[in-house]
């Protein structure tokens, strides 16, 4: 997770699978926070929606990128090691 850029993906595979993307980050220099924005869409593609954070309202929609196991978001469960780079 450390390496995560914008534009790298949480995959759940499956039927149906679904992917979240990261649309922005943000870094605080003074307490080395380092957070994430998600976004997501359906099939077909037609809109695209920003993820709220359920479990941290006070910095929703933001994520902390330092996370326990799981990342919680309104509808999927993602583990780190589903996070992906197309390259």
């Amino acid at each position: 997770l450390e390496n995560m850029e914008i534009g790298d993906i949480f995959i759940k595979g499956g039927f149906p699978g679904h992917g979240i993307i990261v649309v922005d980050m943000c870094f605080n220099k003074e307490t080395g926070e380092k957070l994430f924005l998600l976004a997501q869409s359906y099939m077909p593609a037609q809109e695209i929606q920003i993820l709220q954070n359920p479990n941290n309202k006070q910095i929703s929609p933001w994520y902390n990128l330092n996370f326990e196991r799981r990342l919680y978001t309104p509808e999927w469960t993602f583990k780190k090691t589903d996070l992906k780079r197309f390259e």
